[in-house]
């Protein structure tokens, strides 16, 4: 009877361990967008005109301009649309931004170069280098934890507005 009981409370304890998810729900109100204020260091959601949350942003290692091509060290910047979620992200979560569009593969062609991609916003994962601030190859990116807040509340399709 002992074993039997221990065996329950391992399975028990076991039951609970798989519930516990990076995934969070919401149910608020929807995001309509996504704005990036660069030189502010600072995102922010919206649901029409209201704010519904806003968070300190680090950036790519070279955060002034635009991001021109592939390597660059710039985040974007433009109208964009997210455009994924990463429930596998090296960084804990992210998602998908729609860079590059048309004007950016146009100007690093002209450039000769390739214009990149692979631009998220996302949390810092196993990150734990020197920089704390702008240390991304041109993503955005915010703590682990507001990065599962900002997965369950922004759907793809959602604009992001990357400003200056």
């Amino acid at each position: 009877m002992k074993f039997l009981k221990i065996t329950l409370i391992i399975l028990a304890l076991g039951l609970t361990a798989c519930g516990d998810s990076k995934i969070r729900k919401y149910e608020g109100p929807p995001v309509t967008s996504v704005q990036v204020h660069k030189a502010e260091r600072k995102m922010y959601l919206l649901s029409g005109a209201k704010v519904l949350r806003q968070y300190d942003i680090g950036l790519g290692f070279k955060p002034t301009g635009h991001k021109q091509y592939e390597g660059d060290g710039r985040t974007p910047e433009g109208v964009y649309f997210i455009d994924r979620q990463n429930p596998r992200s090296s960084y804990h979560l992210s998602l998908g931004i729609s860079y590059p569009n048309t004007a950016d593969q146009k100007m690093a062609f002209l450039e000769g170069k390739k214009p990149g991609g692979d631009i998220f916003i996302h949390g810092r994962g196993k990150y734990n280098g020197p920089n704390k601030r702008d240390w991304t190859a041109g993503c955005i990116a915010v703590t682990d934890q507001e990065v599962e807040e900002i997965y369950a509340m922004v759907r793809v399709g959602t604009p992001i507005y990357i400003l200056p």
